[in-house]
């Protein structure tokens, strides 16, 4: 399961509105790593004028789990990329960039999520992620 959903959150989503805060609060107590690294790269990215930054740790497996439920999430991933004023792009199983908002089409965001990239960021010990 990705979220540790409240039944008042669940209430809410029964009768088709779900308030942006408590979906956000949802996934920053569920996937806590995963939020701190969304956090973090959005607060890098404000305090530089490089067109993105990127989070590169090895994460544990319960870390990269989170990363994988919160970026395999198009509702999840889009509500932190709204939040953060970011878009997030993902390599492999670990690797983060938060880009600027409408960046989708400059050479830095097609390179990072290239094929090349890609393959580039393989790693044995990262075969199962």
């Amino acid at each position: 399961m990705s979220l540790d959903v409240s039944p008042a959150l669940l209430a809410q989503a029964q009768e088709g509105r779900v308030a942006q805060d408590d979906f956000l609060e949802t996934v920053r107590t569920s996937l806590p790593y995963a939020y701190q690294v969304v956090a973090g790269l959005s607060t890098e990215l404000a305090a530089t004028e490089e067109e993105f930054t990127t989070d590169n740790t090895t994460p544990s497996d319960e870390q990269r789990a989170q990363l994988l439920r919160a970026l395999a999430s198009n509702a999840i991933r889009g509500s932190l990329e709204d939040h953060f004023g970011v878009k997030l792009a993902f390599v492999n199983c670990h690797r983060v960039g938060a880009f600027r908002p409408g960046s989708e089409e400059s050479e830095a965001y097609l390179e990072f999520t290239s094929l090349h990239n890609q393959i580039r960021n393989q790693s044995p010990e990262l075969r199962s992620c």
